[in-house]
């Protein structure tokens, strides 16, 4: 589970975000009520294709962009980078950067998570992502390539007992000399989460070590 504050953080942006949708910032797509045990799939080969429908508004993660990283990659045009600076973290990982969709008309956020470097492999590192994180079922993990950069992504279902439903949530990781780094596309719900899953893929189609 999230370390210190960081759960109870996040709890209340879920609670907030619903309160937007309550007056009208958003329709909740209706949840996958599945309380299945979790069944990792075998790690497959997969590159993003273009997409044409996502435009790139910048890159981010060099020294001098709103968030400075072990990678850099695209954001969509009109998500808004802030760095972070909160003792936040999940597994072996800590929140350094929010990408917030609601200036592009989404509610959301892509979040950046970055690592001490150390000899954990790149799978190894976002399962324990995941394992600290209540509530997932159904994991799918797959390994991807970008720029030459090899990666691990995971699709999985998160059950919100805060909420009272379950939706869709997506992470990829990859390893660096600097430490491995997360990049962790959530939302207020499934219908939320697939439409910004364009720019989700836009990071890591674009992905490069600093």
């Amino acid at each position: 589970m999230l370390v210190g504050a960081g759960k109870t953080w996040l709890g209340m942006a879920h609670v907030a975000l619903l309160a937007g949708v309550l007056t009208g910032c958003s329709e909740a797509a209706e949840g996958d009520d599945s309380k299945a045990s979790a069944h990792p799939s075998g790690t497959v080969e997969t590159t993003g294709a273009d997409d044409p429908a996502v435009t790139s508004g910048g890159t981010i993660g060099a020294a001098g962009s709103a968030c400075e990283l072990p990678v850099t990659f695209d954001i969509a045009k009109s998500w808004k980078a802030e760095a972070v600076e909160a003792p936040l973290s999940q597994g072996p990982v800590s929140l350094a950067c929010e990408i917030d969709a609601k200036p592009a008309g989404n509610i959301g956020f892509l979040r950046v998570w970055a690592g001490k470097s150390g000899d954990a492999d790149t799978r190894t590192v976002l399962e324990a992502f995941i394992a600290a994180e209540d509530g997932v079922t159904k994991e799918k993990y797959s390994t991807f390539t970008a720029g030459g950069v090899s990666g691990v992504e995971v699709e999985y279902l998160y059950s919100s007992e805060l909420l009272g439903e379950t939706k869709k949530e997506s992470a990829f990781a990859v390893t660096t000399a600097d430490g491995p780094v997360v990049v962790h596309l959530g939302g207020l719900d499934t219908e939320e989460h697939e439409e910004m899953l364009p720019a989700y893929e836009l990071a890591r189609r674009t992905l490069r070590t600093a």
